[in-house]
């Protein structure tokens, strides 16, 4: 496995976490399927998609990333991974807009069950995209400082480790809550 031991533990329990309120969300669902779906037509579906197209995009440039360093492309490692932050800024605009759509017509976490799961689900995501931009701007600092090599590129492993994490549990999520009906 790519990146240090201690980052696939970290994971692992974050995809569990996920798994379940993925599984909770879709049996509440099943049991209040006409308000589910008449709600998920209120979400900026657009949004969702240009969202998820920013994060595939910052996934193929955190691989460039890793491609780079392997090679001791150094320079050209810390050009990937800014690129990626700069998807994840995407991400973190477009859906602060869609959180203030909702909480300027008054919509929070009290308003239904529906709106209950999904801010909750996209904001616990939208944390981990911030997380998981620190993660990627302290390994382009160190990538600078001269920490990652070929011969050293499991910091640049595990900050990429984090954020297909973070990507995965996003391509998962957009269809879930956005499309499937």
């Amino acid at each position: 496995m790519p990146g240090d031991f201690a980052i696939w533990i970290f994971i692992f329990a974050e995809l569990l976490v996920f798994g379940v309120a993925f599984v909770t969300y879709s049996v509440v669902r099943l049991q209040h399927l006409e308000m589910f779906n008449h709600y998920q037509l209120t979400l900026n579906r657009a949004f969702g998609a240009i969202n998820t197209a920013l994060l595939i995009t910052a996934s193929y440039f955190v691989v460039r990333a890793v491609q780079s360093i392997h090679h001791d492309r150094v320079r050209q490692c810390i050009v990937w991974l800014y690129l990626a932050l700069g998807c994840g800024m995407g991400f973190l605009i477009l859906k602060s807009l869609e959180f203030h759509q909702k909480f300027s017509h008054g919509i929070g976490l009290g308003s239904n069950t529906f709106y209950m799961f999904y801010l909750s689900l996209t904001f616990f995501h939208f944390m981990h995209v911030i997380l998981g931009m620190i993660i990627l701007l302290a390994v382009a600092i160190k990538a600078k400082q001269g920490h990652y090599s070929a011969q050293n590129p499991v910091g640049v492993e595990t900050g990429a480790s984090y954020w297909h994490m973070v990507d995965l549990v996003w391509i998962i999520l957009f269809p879930l809550v956005y499309i499937i009906r």
